[in-house]
């Protein structure tokens, strides 16, 4: 049992997934992988163990490749989203060495085949390592093209059994009606259902996923990673970002 030592806090949840995206990783940098975006999400994750927190990790890969874009100036999307697939493995792989590097054991599961660097995706498997206290990565997605790494998320916490999805957007700090990056008038939701999140056409994730969780009870919660003490205070139960449940929230 590779365990962490000390006192645990009152967490409200025993198992969680964490969706990390490509553009959390970036950091400042127009592009690419950010040395210490890497080191502080790393830090952010040892709290949650630190909790007593079963966590695991899906990675995207917008911050170095976008398959949608790609495809839509005349890549075949197949094509794309493959590669797209490779992209969130380079961001596995850097994530992984910052959390070995503050002692964290982890595992790299992809269901594409890339052996050298990373085991294959087995239920089974990711399971364990979970219960041993490891910190297990998700890359590559679903392992099949048209599916966006957001419904890779949502089969994941599935089939781990987590108990809530943590959705970190990269400089938002929960779901608005508009881009407030772009309008200053744009609206937060503290909460929301998933059919208010599908039905309004919110630019949360993409359908599959939402109804994933719907239809599996497990609940939502959209939040700013680079604040940070907010990952911590949502697993001890503080209302941050914005949540989405089933029914009325």
């Amino acid at each position: 049992m590779e365990s962490r030592d000390g006192p645990k806090a009152e967490v409200g949840y025993k198992r969680a997934l964490l969706k990390l995206s490509g553009e959390a990783l970036k950091g400042e940098r127009p592009y690419g992988v950010d040395s210490q975006a890497l080191s502080y999400t790393a830090q952010r994750i040892e709290e949650v163990l630190n909790l007593g927190v079963e966590v695991a990790v899906a990675v995207g890969g917008g911050n170095i490749w976008r398959g949608a874009e790609d495809s839509s100036q005349g890549m075949d999307r197949a094509t794309a989203d493959y590669a797209g697939m490779l992209a969130t493995v380079i961001n596995a792989l850097a994530l992984q060495d910052a959390l070995e590097r503050i002692g964290i054991v982890t595992r790299t599961q992809s269901p594409i085949a890339v052996q050298a660097v990373a085991e294959p995706y087995i239920k089974r498997r990711a399971i364990p390592h979970v219960e041993k206290g490891r910190v297990v990565i998700f890359a590559a997605g679903t392992g099949s093209p048209y599916m966006t790494t957001d419904t890779a998320a949502a089969l994941r916490a599935v089939e781990l059994g987590a108990e809530v999805l943590l959705m970190s957007k990269h400089g938002v700090d929960g779901v608005y009606d508009l881009d407030p990056n772009i309008n200053p008038q744009a609206r937060k939701f503290d909460s929301l259902t998933y059919m208010d999140a599908i039905n309004l056409r919110l630019d949360v994730m993409d359908s599959t996923a939402l109804s994933l969780y719907m239809d599996n009870h497990i609940p939502v919660v959209v939040f700013d990673l680079f604040t940070p003490e907010n990952l911590r205070c949502i697993l001890e139960g503080e209302k941050i970002g914005t949540v989405i449940v089933e029914g009325e929230p």
